[in-house]
């Protein structure tokens, strides 16, 4: 039996985003790749995104993005704001965003590889 089609959100070159393609490539699922900044429908995908995880999860706060952010925006990103901020700055998306049509992943942990195999 082969694992459900899977749709990794990234940047192409984010080494984080290469290393689960490649974990999920040799686990035999079957990856499309959507770059948060060329090809992503941001509009649509950022409020879903959120609703299925939350600001928390989602926002990289660990980013040169979010760094340079004013600290009125870094609280607007972790409250109502968010969506809007996201969608403005798609490279304070915590990547890779892994949607398997029943769940939302964001980040490559040990925990998203986990979720993945079951």
């Amino acid at each position: 039996m082969s694992n459900p089609p899977l749709t990794l959100y990234g940047l192409k070159n984010c080494d984080t985003c290469k290393k689960a393609m490649q974990a999920l490539t040799a686990a035999d699922h079957e990856v499309a790749f959507v770059d948060i900044r060329a090809e992503a429908d941001l509009p649509d995908r950022v409020p879903a995104w959120l609703k299925a995880v939350g600001a928390e999860a989602l926002v990289n706060r660990r980013s040169t993005t979010w760094r340079s952010l004013t600290t009125d925006q870094q609280a607007q990103a972790l409250g109502d704001g968010a969506a809007a901020l996201l969608i403005e700055h798609p490279t304070l998306i915590k990547r890779p965003v892994i949607d398997t049509g029943a769940d939302i992943l964001v980040g490559w942990t040990s925990g998203t590889e986990q979720a993945l195999k079951n």
